[in-house]
């Protein structure tokens, strides 16, 4: 049964459809991301300087969205002015293009589905011909693949394929760094400005790592490869605004000293988790003011771990972001009302919006772990395993981050706060929704990877009422064993097994496509959407 606030919250859903909504073929698919205010801030702190720097930010941010637009779909204006229904075209705008992002199909007439590589290199080009073709530029995740005049491959750099914008961004940028009164803030903007102009990102990475002062933050430039669903090379455009709970920040930032010893209690061969993150490692909790960009489109993320340069997180360390407003609405909205649907009332009385938060926590706090090269070769597993190397993270990510999450409360961490119990059963609620991204994104594989690893292993029993039964203890030997084969992959390289993992277990099943439309017919939507209020 779904509480009285769960209940409330979808009649709100229900009643803000308008009746011209509810004729379009489209309404069910729109109304499946519920929207969500992002109220104007509580800038009481910031002073007029830091105001403005805020508002350039969202400039910034504006010429992000402008560029993904282009990268990822085309012309966004011929798409949208060539669609009469409303609705239909707000769709369009959730997906950023004609394709469905849980399923790669096209809604538009007119419009093929989704090629893997989207808009990253020509229709007609094949892996084989990329592999045969000779070019040092090609292999970048910051130039576009081209044809050229007659017909052969060409490499154009972000910079130059996007130059208008990227110069109007560099603009925001300096002017903000002119205006701030922090000196960190005002180099990391100077060298991000210079980074997006050459496609070198390396120095503005390690300023922004160094930017630990600022109340205020800005996610800016190519970061996902998870759009590059041909080679898994290529980097797409996002920008998050985000303002800092300083309160919330400190109480992470005990974990960062203990990176090290997080690392050491994945499971595993030793040889495996060899990787040592650098030293500057740093936990932010923030409030998303702004999304643009990949950031923007489909399913929303509700935290980060970056940089993603290897060199970066080695040298200096990565910073794990959880965007706290997100976080919540996620679970009020979705999750939460989801356990109440898909578990029965044992499992069920172990929903906890305190075990999200911490699970989300980890899960980020695991991408910077493993290894980023293989064992032997020292080659970079995103490059060894390719297309499928983001899915084999994102499995791994969420696996180890549950797992981290269990063994605090075996350290005595954060036990007052939620058991082990509330930890399982909030993830693996949040799992069987999450399944509804489908099979179109790496994010969708690899939940659906992780429910058959655990239906196979026992894990949980659906009953004849649709609802899930829980076995606390398989679940977590099973995820343990999940995680250390992710990490045995990713070390080794091995992309054959990869591919033939990813392919077996990313089967959806009828079991599948029932949670879903329970979940549909509770009204509980898939994701979330954003009205940005200033």
């Amino acid at each position: 049964m779904m509480n009285k606030k769960y209940i409330l919250a979808a009649l709100a859903l229900v009643a803000a459809v308008s009746c011209n909504e509810r004729k379009s073929p489209f309404a069910r698919d729109v109304d499946n991301y519920a929207v969500v205010n992002i109220e104007a801030p509580d800038l009481s702190g910031i002073t007029d300087n830091g105001k403005e720097v805020l508002n350039l930010y969202r400039f910034a941010a504006d010429e992000v969205n402008a560029i993904y637009w282009e990268q990822y779909f085309g012309d966004k204006d011929t798409l949208l002015n060539g669609i009469s229904d409303p609705v239909q075209r707000t769709f369009a705008e959730i997906n950023y293009g004609p394709w469905d992002r849980t399923t790669g199909k096209s809604f538009v007439e007119g419009y093929a589905d989704r090629l893997p590589g989207a808009g990253f290199y020509p229709a007609d080009m094949t892996k084989e011909e990329f592999d045969a073709w000779d070019n040092a530029d090609k292999n970048s995740p910051y130039t576009l693949v081209r044809r050229a005049a007659d017909g052969s491959l060409k490499a154009v750099w972000y910079h130059d394929a996007y130059k208008e914008h990227i110069d109007k961004i560099g603009n925001y940028l300096k002017a903000a760094a002119d205006i701030t009164i922090k000196p960190s803030v005002a180099a990391y903007l100077l060298s991000k400005a210079e980074a997006l102009k050459s496609d070198e990102y390396y120095e503005s990475s390690l300023a922004w790592l160094d930017m630990d002062d600022s109340k205020m933050d800005l996610v800016i430039g190519p970061n996902e490869v998870t759009d590059d669903q041909l080679l898994g090379i290529k980097r797409s455009y996002e920008a998050f605004v985000l303002l800092k709970n300083e309160t919330h920040t400190q109480e992470l930032m005990q974990y960062v000293s203990r990176i090290g010893e997080f690392q050491e209690d994945l499971p595993g061969d030793p040889a495996y988790k060899t990787f040592q993150p650098g030293a500057g490692s740093n936990i932010f909790s923030c409030d998303a003011l702004y999304y643009a960009g990949k950031a923007n489109a489909g399913v929303k993320v509700i935290a980060l771990n970056l940089p993603f340069d290897k060199d970066v997180q080695k040298d200096r360390g990565t910073r794990t972001i959880l965007l706290e407003n997100i976080i919540n609405a996620k679970y009020n909205y979705i999750v939460g009302p989801s356990g109440e649907v898909l578990l029965e009332r044992e499992a069920a009385e172990h929903l906890s919006s305190d075990a999200f938060f911490w699970n989300i926590v980890f899960r980020e706090v695991a991408h910077g772990l493993g290894v980023k090269e293989t064992v032997d070769g020292n080659e970079s597993v995103e490059e060894t395993l390719g297309s499928v190397a983001p899915t084999i993270e994102e499995v791994k990510a969420n696996t180890a981050g549950v797992l981290l999450v269990c063994k605090l409360q075996n350290h005595f961490d954060i036990h007052h706060i939620f058991t082990k119990e509330d930890a399982l059963a909030t993830f693996f609620s949040s799992l069987v929704r999450a399944e509804r991204f489908g099979e179109g994104s790496a994010l969708g594989r690899a939940n659906i990877i992780i429910y058959n690893y655990l239906a196979q292993a026992g894990a949980f029993q659906r009953k004849a009422s649709g609802q899930y039964s829980l076995d606390f203890k398989k679940m977590e030997t099973a995820l343990s064993d999940l995680t250390a084969l992710m990490l045995k992959v990713q070390a080794t390289g091995d992309k054959a097994f990869a591919e033939e993992f990813e392919s077996t277990y990313s089967k959806r099943n009828a079991d599948y496509d029932a949670d879903r439309m329970n979940l549909g017919l509770e009204g509980i939507p898939a994701d979330i959407r954003f009205n940005f209020k200033h």
